[in-house]
């Protein structure tokens, strides 16, 4: 397709809002549509960049290692096109020895090294943590960023060079050449492309603690994250596949905090804001990214709960289908195809 193609981004989370940075770069013409992009799962996440802690403790994402960390590499380029702040303190692991173990063995199979810390070097990177932790595993691999921060950075880097967004939604692409759904996990778009028919919705919570104690970098234990943000602590990692109810649950809300309790017994006494999303995933726990089947429909949706890590990669790929552009070496890994048309 030559330059200039007018394009419609359905959704406004981290792929559709990368994406629409890149086609505008592109010089494609772009809107964006989402009705209510501040309730979207993007939002509703804790804005790691980890390749390394998600390839080493998901067997799913493990195969996919090399691919997250490209994922990860084109992010300097991509705050610096758009303003998004990462942060680049790293993330620490704390939890039963033989958990530990298992993690350090995770690393060394995908060709990594975490750092041994003794307790007076976690109390400087996580003050409050609990005593029972007397030791803890480092890297400097994982990245974060924080999700409001990013989302009206990109939106900002986006509407500067020409996008314009509308708050409803799309069902088609409109007067566009083409129509890219971003998506996620929104049944309102599963009769425009028979491959979101591969999708499963997988339900999430975070709670946003407003003046806990924050540290200096992510603390991952089994079962939970604990990320420094703006004005407090966020905890997250509950995963409830096939719920796509995206109201809060107070019982995953109360274990989820119980949880946090056990990381910061400080936490006790704070009462968390709740909230929820529900991100799509698809069989291999990779987004399908590339033309469908149906006539004028490019996909980029199902990056389960790595759609920030993800963003620059798949906005890659989008600008280059729309475009004609050579898609790079990760593009069949990512295509539409790998599952059929449906299903």
């Amino acid at each position: 397709m030559s330059r200039g193609a007018k394009v419609t981004v359905a959704g406004a989370g981290a792929l559709g809002l990368s994406s629409a940075l890149a086609l505008a770069d592109a010089g494609c013409d772009v809107t964006v549509w989402d009705p209510a992009p501040e309730t979207n799962a993007s939002a509703v996440a804790g804005g790691m960049i980890a390749p390394a802690f998600e390839a080493a403790l998901d067997t799913e994402a493990a195969p996919a290692f090399d691919l997250l960390m490209a994922a990860r590499n084109l992010w300097p380029a991509l705050e610096a096109r758009s303003g998004v702040v990462l942060d680049r303190s790293g993330a620490l692991g704390v939890g039963p020895p033989a958990w530990l173990a298992a993690l350090q063995a995770g690393f060394v199979r995908l060709g990594l090294h975490m750092t041994e810390l003794p307790r007076p070097t976690l109390e400087d990177l996580a003050p409050g943590l609990s005593p029972a932790f007397a030791d803890g595993l480092m890297t400097r691999e994982d990245w974060r960023l924080e999700p409001g921060q990013a989302m009206a950075a990109l939106r900002g880097a986006a509407t500067a060079a020409g996008v314009a967004f509308r708050a409803r939604r799309a069902a088609d692409a409109g007067e566009g050449d083409w129509l890219v759904v971003a998506t996620g996990a929104d049944p309102g778009l599963a009769s425009v492309a028979p491959e979101l028919a591969w999708l499963t919705p997988i339900k999430g919570h975070i709670l946003r603690l407003a003046g806990a104690p924050q540290g200096r970098c992510t603390v991952r234990a089994p079962d939970i994250y604990a990320v420094p943000g703006d004005g407090g602590l966020a905890l997250g990692a509950t995963m409830e596949v096939g719920v796509s109810d995206p109201n809060p649950d107070p019982a995953q809300a109360e274990r989820l905090l119980s949880a946090g309790v056990g990381l910061f017994p400080a936490l006790g006494g704070v009462r968390p804001q709740v909230f929820a999303g529900v991100r799509a995933a698809t069989p291999d726990g990779l987004p399908m990214v590339g033309p469908s089947q149906a006539e004028r429909v490019i996909l980029a949706t199902g990056a389960r709960r790595n759609g920030w890590l993800l963003a620059p990669l798949v906005a890659q790929v989008v600008a280059a289908c729309v475009t004609g552009r050579d898609p790079g070496p990760y593009a069949a890994r990512l295509h539409p195809a790998r599952f059929g048309g449906g299903a």
